[in-house]
């Protein structure tokens, strides 16, 4: 997910946190350690973009990520100021 956040948006940050741990058992959990994640971004990329539609690069960006490989995924994706 690191890379193919970098490559396409050149954040100025870039925080991905594996939240996995917190939902052992739970749905979705396939007991890889890997299956929910938060994502704070910044990038000049999202300037003037509304908050949904931030998101909605987040996850075109991920491609098949979402949805195939991780169950959950929380997305703050942020402007600089």
């Amino acid at each position: 997910m690191e890379g193919l956040l970098r490559e396409a948006f050149a954040p100025l940050r870039l925080d991905i946190i594996n939240d996995s741990a917190k939902h052992s058992g739970h749905s979705g959990d396939d007991g890889s350690g890997e299956s929910h994640f938060t994502i704070v971004i910044e990038s000049t990329a999202f300037d003037g973009v509304s908050r949904l539609n931030r998101q909605r690069m987040v996850n075109q960006a991920l491609g098949d990520i979402p949805g195939q490989r991780v169950h959950a995924l929380a997305i703050k994706a942020i402007a600089p100021n």
